[in-house]
């Protein structure tokens, strides 16, 4: 190791790994340090429950992974990283024992609404047909980190966007869309009501329609261990079990960049009170399951979506995220599930499958979740728990002790709602940086948030190429 480095990079997370390959493709000498064995952050695929079924503690399906600018200009396939799509990238079952679904088709999608929404539905996402690729680098490059490249159809997303979710919902008349666009929302834990939430729906909406909303082969690790060996290519160091309580404990760099919470930089960049006013939010009560075969979903379009959200309508949907944000956890959780061994049978043993499921609980409850989960199931799935061989529970302590960087539990690693799902981690154009001129922030507390796609870690280490060209003139 050089005697200074360019670089240190702490939390081998993607953003912490994706600041870390754009900086060392730049020239610049970086090393990662993460305190658990094995890189990853919430992109991890671990045997949670028997051997042979494969489960992802955290993500595992990613809608703004495919299509991620800061992926899709590093070669990843040739480390490994195989992007695979179900059939459908999300279905939404009803009482009734129909479903609506998030296709890649808008035609489908719309149609799945039924007739008097249908038309609403392609009104509202037709503008954006055929620009994700800008509107995705215009939208997750802010704030000013890149000059828009279509100035006007982001200002059009924006008059869209801004508004709260529950006003964009009104463009429908029936609730199967409402409900599906709700689900949407949800998947950040943001009240329907708060600032720019519908920008959250159509953002996931239009990743469907763009690119699907695929899962890695092998499971989410396939991201971080592509992320991983791309940056060794490069010549960067990745240091696993290796906890970092202060600064000293790095070596010297010109350059340190932190992929971990704000409160957790504060402490150990000694940068006091500075990250006080961050808030953190609502957290998840999460189940891996090992199951004896497929979910026995009454509807047939769920049995073909890599994603099933499971909240029949808007007003229980609503209802569930209010009560978790305040404080209680749902007697009827709004639930998201994946299913990744209905594309990728590998992830478990043959015949057998790997499904997983979460609904929202307050930050830091250590109740259990698992009655109401199963129950919620069950009213969309007659039968599951049958097939259940085994399950791994989660609830918001056991997430902060897999990831550190969820305080509480939470996820996203910061409140997504008021001006902080905007202006992440203060108010500030300068969302990067911090009071020490060399030290940056690069984890999901930063804009553009929450999700694997490596943008907060591709912004931040534009700031940290630039601090550095600085100094050397």
């Amino acid at each position: 190791m050089p005697s200074m480095l360019d670089a240190v990079v702490v939390g081998a997370g993607p953003n912490g790994l994706t600041a870390a390959a754009e900086l060392a493709r730049r020239g610049f000498s970086t090393a990662v340090f993460e305190a658990k064995g094995t890189v990853g952050g919430g992109a991890r695929t671990e045997e949670l429950t028997l051997p042979g079924f494969r489960h992802d503690p955290c993500s595992a399906v990613h809608p703004l992974g495919a299509g991620s600018p800061a992926f899709r200009a590093m070669p990843l396939d040739r480390y490994g990283l195989e992007w695979l799509h179900a059939p459908l990238p999300m279905a939404h079952p009803f009482d009734d024992g129909t479903a609506a679904v998030l296709s890649r088709s808008v035609s489908e999608t719309a149609a799945s609404f039924g007739p008097r929404d249908a038309g609403a539905y392609r009104r509202l996402v037709e503008p954006y047909i055929g620009r994700w690729d800008t509107l995705a680098r215009d939208f997750m490059s802010l704030p000013l980190t890149a000059l828009p490249r279509d100035p006007v159809t982001l200002a059009r997303f924006g008059l869209d966007g801004l508004p709260p979710s529950t006003w964009l919902m009104r463009r429908f008349r029936d609730d199967r869309a409402r409900a599906l666009f709700a689900g949407l929302v949800a998947h950040v834990i943001a009240p329907l009501g708060g600032l720019a939430t519908g920008a959250i729906g159509l953002v996931f909406a239009l990743a469907a329609h763009a690119g699907g909303w695929p899962l890695p082969r092998g499971g989410s690790q396939s991201i971080s261990d592509a992320l991983a060996a791309y940056l060794k290519d490069l010549g960067g160091a990745v240091h696993t079990d290796y906890e970092v309580k202060r600064l000293d404990d790095l070596p010297p760099a010109r350059a340190y960049v932190f992929d971990t919470s704000p409160t957790a930089l504060a402490r150990i960049a000694g940068l006091g009170r500075f990250y006080d006013g961050y808030r953190y939010g609502a957290s998840v009560f999460k189940i891996d399951y090992a199951m004896d075969g497929p979910v026995p979903w009454t509807a047939e379009e769920p049995r073909r979506a890599g994603t099933v959200q499971v909240g029949p309508s808007s007003l229980e949907i609503g209802t569930a995220l209010r009560q978790a944000s305040g404080g209680t956890a749902p007697g009827t959780p709004f639930l998201i599930t994946a299913q990744p061994s209905v594309v990728d049978p590998g992830r478990a043993p043959a015949g057998k499958h790997v499904f997983w499921a979460y609904g929202h609980v307050p930050n830091g409850w250590r109740g259990d979740l698992t009655e109401a989960v199963e129950r919620q199931i069950e009213r969309f799935a007659p039968g599951f728990r049958d097939l259940v061989l085994a399950r791994a529970t989660a609830g918001p302590p056991e997430m902060a002790a897999r990831n550190a960087n969820y305080v509480g539990g939470d996820i996203a690693c910061g409140a997504a709602r008021g001006l902080q799902l905007l202006l992440r981690p203060r108010l500030t154009l300068r969302p990067y940086h911090t009071p020490h001129p060399a030290v940056f922030l690069c984890s999901s507390a930063t804009p553009p948030g929450p999700g694997v796609h490596g943008m907060s870690g591709h912004n931040a280490a534009k700031a940290v190429w630039q601090h550095l060209r600085r100094q050397t003139r």
